[in-house]
């Protein structure tokens, strides 16, 4: 499940040459998965156009040149420079393709079947210019199959995003781990169907005693599923854990609902909506009838909820209000330090209010007090309004990174939404959710997610993983649904798939 940025993945290159395995054979392997995976797509005689750059990536691409014509296929070579100017392993394998070497300026990627992208690895720090963006613009626009080599041209491999030109690929081939631009959008889009080739790279020696400490992981399974709750027999319903949703007036009473609905169905024992007495007779009205529900005219009356002992988690934020009562439960829930999920309204008063957060984090770093878990949800704009004051923040490129910054800033864990949301720990973990439709961009989605959140966490499951574990089977629930699931369809679609997740050979 780790994700390996483009330094550590240069790192564990020269871990395994260390270890006695040839530069020169990891290249070739490299180049033989990029010929299989033309030879998957193309038939012997097809004519193939392989972009070669100047580094290790045209490297890769002269080896799978030499292995494509090897198996009949019409093979045309350009490179990008001169070929007195390579270096390396990437000379030594130039050295081996006997055949004629065209200019990049002089090839039409139209007069093709299938092209294969070798310019610009994960590394590229600067935007493709020139002939090469030319060259990019007219294999975007050759309407041909694209396999890129490592990352498509023009992406950053730890960003996932491009400054300039960058190649539309249908497959990228790379190796031994994913980069954290294979998943976070643009990238993700832009890399088409994703190849992991193994090329003899070792986790024994990239990850052993002295080598690399991943932090940045794909989220799935095998990264919570040792911590999913486990009942015993003689469980209660407090012990399964009980949530307190803590919702508004009588405007909205929908969206809290769904909230203690995923929360129910996602495991807890016992969930109560706690609501302004307006709005409790329409609660009451609307079921399940699993579902409790309690007024709260005063402070006094939540502080009371607060401060039952068998309270496990509380969500907050859904439809909640950004009134001086709506301002004050927010309040009251931090100052309570209960596991607590803050999504929507809540997330909009503690941006009005950004010494809150700074005072939390601080108090996490200076270990002042011992902090219970606290979960942000946010999409980009409650993001921006959250931490847009903070410039180092702000001023990264990478989504992933200005999650893991905005966690430890806030002691709070961020899971930062979207179609590749991240969720951060303040101890620097990261994980890429890859799970998800377009079809969850409906009303009332991340209510249910903060529901689900919640419901894991009063059941006692850590905050990292019980975010990653619900953002994974939130994603799930809306893949099987599809186009034209409702919010009120999620909660009732995540139990059928709790236990194949819970499978030892569920890694997806």
């Amino acid at each position: 499940m780790a994700l390996l940025n483009v330094a550590d993945m240069a790192a564990a290159d020269r871990a395994t040459i260390a270890a006695g395995t040839p530069g020169l054979a990891l290249m070739e392997r490299a180049g033989r998965a990029v010929a299989d995976a033309v030879s998957r797509r193309a038939r012997p005689g097809d004519g193939v156009l392989v972009l070669c750059g100047p580094g290790n990536n045209g490297g890769d691409g002269f080896v799978a040149a030499r292995l494509l014509r090897e198996r009949g296929f019409g093979v045309t070579v350009a490179l990008a420079g001169e070929r007195s100017a390579l270096t390396g392993d990437a000379a030594a394998m130039a050295a081996r393709w006997t055949g004629a070497i065209a200019p990049i300026a002089t090839v039409v990627p139209h007069d093709h079947a299938l092209i294969v992208d070798a310019l610009y690895g994960a590394g590229l720090n600067r935007p493709l210019v020139g002939d090469i963006a030319g060259l990019v613009s007219a294999t975007n626009t050759a309407d041909r199959p694209v396999i890129a080599v490592d990352v498509p041209s023009g992406l950053s491999g730890d960003s996932g995003r491009a400054e300039g030109a960058v190649v539309q690929a249908d497959e990228t081939v790379t190796f031994f781990r994913l980069k954290p631009g294979h998943l976070l959008e643009p990238g993700r889009g832009l890399c088409g169907v994703v190849t992991l080739a193994q090329i003899g790279l070792s986790a024994e020696t990239v990850f052993g005693a002295g080598g690399l400490r991943p932090a940045m992981f794909r989220n799935g399974p095998a990264l919570w599923r040792e911590l999913w709750p486990r009942h015993r027999r003689d469980t209660h319903k407090y012990r399964r854990g009980a949530v307190l949703v803590v919702a508004g007036g009588l405007a909205g009473v929908g969206a809290p609902r769904l909230g203690a609905r995923a929360a129910l169905r996602i495991g807890a024992g016992l969930v109560t909506v706690a609501c302004r007495p307006e709005a409790l007779a329409a609660h009451a009205a609307r079921g399940p009838d699993a579902l409790m529900q309690r007024p709260i005219a005063t402070e006094a009356t939540l502080q009371a909820l607060l401060d039952d002992q068998r309270l496990g988690a509380v969500l907050i934020g859904p439809a909640l209000g950004l009134d001086a009562e709506a301002r004050a439960a927010v309040m009251a829930v931090l100052r309570a330090d209960i596991p607590a999920v803050f999504d929507a309204d809540a997330l909009t008063l503690l941006a009005s209010r950004p010494g809150w957060l700074r005072q939390r984090g601080k108090s996490r770093l200076l270990k002042s007090r011992l902090l219970k878990p606290c979960v942000l949800t946010p999409h980009e704009g409650e993001f921006a309004r959250l931490f847009g004051d903070n410039e180092r923040i702000v001023a990264q490129a990478s989504k992933l990174e200005r999650a893991r910054l905005a966690a430890a800033a806030s002691g709070a864990v961020v899971v930062l939404k979207g179609p590749d949301t991240v969720i951060a720990d303040p101890d620097g973990r990261t994980a890429i959710n890859a799970t998800g439709s377009w079809a969850l961009a409906t009303a009332g989605s991340g209510d249910v997610l903060g529901g689900l959140i919640a419901g894991l966490l009063a059941q006692g499951m850590l905050a990292f993983e019980a975010a990653c574990a619900a953002v994974w089977l939130h994603g799930k629930a809306g893949e099987a649904l599809g186009p034209g699931l409702i919010a009120d369809d999620l909660p009732e679609a995540i139990p059928p798939l709790v236990a194949p997740a819970l499978a030892d050979d569920n890694d997806a």
